[in-house]
């Protein structure tokens, strides 16, 4: 045994002698000033501007709106906390200008100029123009937009540009010039707060860290199995479903959090996934769900496809939906509904032989179905189901959005958008699937657009969500973890053009981008190994 022991430690000690450890410092060098996800076209200099954040301003010369205006208060705040963060660790730094006597220094950036050239939209949307321009020259900077939503991106850009001067006395943007904008509309997060409870400041802290990386849409998870903690209007009493009686979302929980993301320039979009996935609601509402018989006798399974009036409770609940959530978009869900309840309901089985329906497949196609032909009536509401509904054969309106979560995505991808639906992608992307340190690398290397396929199919592929889904193992605690900064992977994929593919260089700006979100309160993981943030 003593040998064992001897052996393992000269093999380390020969690892490390022989260059498996360089040298000592960070693994990985972070850069400085540079924006993620990246952009699409920049081109910078050596010469550099300072901005003092106690004098610095933003002075709007387009149109303003108090998303604006609201952006620019946030933002001033997040640049003077930039620093005073880094003096408060740098207390010893001896006050040094020599840096600033050298050509490239141009002087004070006092103002950056705003200019919104229109009027500002209310709600984001799918396709909303997020484009911006920024332009940074000798002591003189400015952000242009024609959307209040490209303004927000561009906001987020140039706060990204700053970094810190050598004394930590100011801070410190090179001469550029930012062209950007994004290459898919649809660029999300999806998070489950039925598996376990999310406080409303952890939402807001996801929201935050989301606009930090220009998604654009929160999918909001919201009910399951487990509990119902959302507080309908016409079915107030769905929240018997919830864990406890403080654990639900108010409807005015649930505008602070459309507010707050609207401000930001997210979209929220809602699931209430059936038939599956249902079991809470049957708290209130047994009868809506299937009574089991055989082995499971006394136990309730997912939604009764057979009963009418379970149609008629549904319309009522999306109609309502359609009225508190702003967006246009409702996910319906219909993925992994068990079988074996329905399989052993007498009811069922003899409804299946009247109308000659042959699976419980089929059952399922059946249900989403009336589902779907039901919602369609709401001329507000555009349905996203999960991939199953589709395979399984349902005829889904021109313009559903079919969502691939699971098995070939390229064979998935290729077949929704030869059938002319629109999809989203996110089988590459689930965070709570944890590997090794490092493991946003697998998340960077998936591209949307990788399957055979035309460019009318490809155009058909909006883009994708990153998923921390299921929550079984995620709450207050832990859950911003799990999301940053391994969703900035997905940020970046679904931003940016297609050939950023260097993991190395992206590495590099990862690590400063980390610790930007650090500094701004996200409690993000170290993304690539051994280092430090200052």
């Amino acid at each position: 045994m003593k040998l064992n022991y001897f052996i393992i430690f000269f093999t380390s000690l020969v690892m490390i002698s022989s260059g498996y450890i360089i040298d000592y410092g960070p693994v990985v060098k972070a850069t400085k000033g540079a924006i993620w996800p990246h952009p699409k076209s920049q081109a910078s200099s050596v010469n550099f501007n300072t901005i003092r954040p106690t004098v610095f301003n933003f002075d709007i010369v387009g149109s303003t709106c108090d998303i604006l205006e609201k952006a620019l208060e946030r933002y001033k705040n997040i640049i003077l906390i930039q620093l005073r963060k880094v003096r408060f660790r740098v207390t010893n730094t001896p006050l040094d200008n020599k840096w600033r006597n050298v050509p490239e220094y141009l002087g004070h950036i006092d103002s950056v100029k705003i200019d919104l050239k229109t009027k500002c939209e209310k709600n984001p949307y799918l396709g909303m123009d997020e484009s911006y321009k920024i332009t940074i020259s000798q002591s003189k900077g400015t952000i242009e937009a024609y959307s209040i939503w490209g303004m927000l991106r561009g906001v987020e850009s140039f706060s990204q540009l700053l970094y810190v001067a050598p004394d930590a006395r100011s801070l410190v943007i090179n001469e550029t010039q930012v062209v950007d904008e994004p290459r898919f509309p649809h660029r999300g997060l999806l998070v489950d707060t039925s598996r376990h409870f999310v406080s409303m400041p952890v939402l807001e802290q996801i929201l935050d860290g989301m606009a930090y990386n220009k998604l654009n849409v929160f999918h909001w998870h919201i009910v399951d199995d487990h509990s119902f903690p959302y507080q309908s209007i016409k079915y107030p009493e769905l929240t018997q479903g919830a864990f406890h009686e403080s654990m639900i979302y108010s409807q005015k929980d649930v505008a602070r959090i459309i507010e707050y993301a609207r401000l930001r320039g997210i979209r929220v979009m809602p699931e209430f996934d059936t038939p599956g996935h249902t079991r809470s609601w049957g708290a209130s509402h047994p009868e809506l769900l299937t009574k089991c018989g055989g082995p499971y006798t006394g136990k309730l399974g997912p939604i009764n496809p057979i009963i009418d009036s379970n149609y008629d409770f549904l319309f009522n609940l999306f109609e309502e939906i359609g009225e508190v959530f702003p967006d246009l978009f409702v996910h319906l869900g219909g993925d992994e509904v068990g079988f074996e309840c329905w399989e052993t309901n007498q009811d069922i089985i003899d409804y299946m032989k009247t109308f000659n329906i042959t699976s419980f497949a089929n059952l399922e196609e059946f249900y989403i179905q009336k589902l779907i032909d039901k919602i369609s009536r709401l001329d507000k509401l555009t349905s996203v189901v999960w991939q199953e509904v589709y395979t399984n054969g349902a005829r889904l309106p021109k313009g559903t959005l079919v969502h691939i979560w699971t098995g070939d995505q390229k064979k998935l991808l290729s077949r929704v958008t030869k059938d002319k639906l629109p999809a989203l992608l996110s089988t590459c992307w689930y965070l709570d699937h944890l590997s090794t340190g490092g493991d946003w690398v697998k998340f960077y290397n998936c591209d949307p657009h990788n399957f055979p396929g035309t460019d009318e199919q490809k155009k058909l592929v909006i883009g994708g969500e990153a998923c921390i889904r299921w929550g079984e193992v995620v709450d207050d605690s832990n859950i911003i973890q799990r999301i940053f900064p391994r969703v900035c992977a997905t940020a970046e994929k679904l931003w940016s053009q297609k050939e950023i593919t260097n993991v190395d260089a992206a590495m590099k700006r990862l690590e400063e981008h980390y610790c930007r979100m650090r500094h701004r309160n996200i409690n993000a993981q170290p993304p690539s190994g051994p280092g430090l943030c200052l």
